[in-house]
This record gives C-alpha cells, sequence and structure tokens, in this order.
C-alpha cells in the first residue's frame, strides 16, 4: 500500500472558471503539471477528488469531464508522466436533472471517492494527505483521516479569512507547488489527532 495526494481539481490544480462547460476554458496552473511529478517521484500516487455539481445542474455535460481528464493526462504523457486515478461526483440531493438527484456518499466532503480509490489502487490513506482551495477538503480529509493543505488559489484565500472554528489544516500555502514543497519537507502520518480533530498548524 502506498500514500496518495488526493488533488481538488479547480483551483487547486487549474484556474476556476466556474461551471466549465467548454475544454477551451480551461487552463491548468503553471506549476501543475511539475507538482504532479514531484509528487509521484516522491512515491505518492496521484488522484484527483472532484465534485462536478454543474452536471447535476444542467449547467455542463458529463462528457466535458472526461474531456478535462483525457487533457491533463495528455499533458502529463508529454512529460513522461501520469496520474493514478481520476474520479468525480456529478451528484446533487437537489438537482433539476433527475438522472442525478440523489443523497450520495461521493460527494465531497463525504469520503466516497477516496474510500473508492483506495480500493481500487491499494492505497494508505492515513499516510494520505488531501490538497484543496476549500474548507470543504479540509473536512474530507478529517473525515478519512488524512493530513489536509488549503491551498491560496481558486477560494482559497477568501476561505482562509473565514476561519472555522472546528476545523484547521496542517498547513495554508499559496500554491499547489508550495504544497507539495511543504509535504515533502512533512512526510508521514496525522499523529497525535483523531480524525475531526484540529491539527497545529506547522510553520
Amino acid at each position: 500500500m502506498k500514500p496518495a495526494v488526493f488533488l481538488d481539481r479547480d483551483g487547486t490544480l487549474n484556474e476556476d472558471v466556474g461551471y466549465l462547460e467548454r475544454v477551451d476554458r480551461f487552463e491548468l496552473y503553471p506549476w501543475a503539471l511539475d507538482a504532479i511529478r514531484l509528487m509521484r517521484r516522491a512515491g505518492y500516487a496521484v488522484v484527483i477528488v472532484t465534485n462536478q455539481v454543474g452536471i447535476a445542474r444542467g449547467m455542463q455535460d458529463e462528457a466535458i469531464v472526461e474531456t478535462v481528464r483525457e487533457l491533463i493526462d495528455s499533458r502529463l504523457r508529454a512529460i513522461g508522466e501520469q496520474l493514478d486515478g481520476h474520479y468525480y461526483c456529478p451528484h446533487d440531493p437537489n438537482a433539476p436533472v433527475e438522472a442525478y438527484r440523489c443523497v450520495c456518499h461521493c460527494r465531497k466532503p463525504k469520503p466516497g471517492m477516496i474510500e473508492q480509490a483506495a480500493r481500487d489502487l491499494d492505497l494508505d490513506v492515513a499516510r494520505s494527505v488531501v490538497i484543496g482551495d476549500k474548507w470543504g477538503e479540509v473536512r474530507l480529509a478529517r473525515n478519512v483521516g488524512a493530513r489536509a493543505i488549503l491551498v491560496r488559489t481558486g477560494y482559497g484565500r477568501t476561505q482562509e479569512q473565514m476561519p472555522r472554528p472546528d476545523l484547521e489544516a496542517d498547513a495554508v500555502v499559496d500554491t499547489l507547488m508550495d504544497a507539495t514543497s511543504w509535504l515533502l519537507r512533512h512526510p508521514g502520518t496525522r499523529t497525535g489527532a483523531p480524525a475531526g480533530a484540529p491539527a497545529s498548524r506547522p510553520a
């Protein structure tokens, strides 16, 4: 079993443009591919876990998620790398599109996508980390017993200014590359804090 980095997509790996309905609006952050390469070379599986509620709300087609995945894969292949996994949740309990209207187990911060990835890829979640630009990613990490890094890209800087009294990231950094650097300096597990409990923030 190996540890993983569970990456949020929009606002973490690429610019958040709202509901992404056209591939020409998709733009990776300039450091994204190098960050993935460094994490994988350090021994981490890299897995995207993303909510795509725009599908349930009729704002985007489900096919665009696969198209974006193929685009990311092609960019990574160009530098000799790849994703280890890609999971998305298209559901919303109040969805206007009936096919996606349900209370699911996969919509973050519920743990379903990470649990599925752990089964599919034989991952050690306790030694893993969730990286994203919203407190929901931090909550997801706590729900599965992993560490959490909040990045200031996307909604992250705004989220940082709206702290949660019951929730704290293990680190708050500027970009995914900074998150990678922090992770390489702080390997291991989130010891001394049960899932759901606040963690101190390393300097």
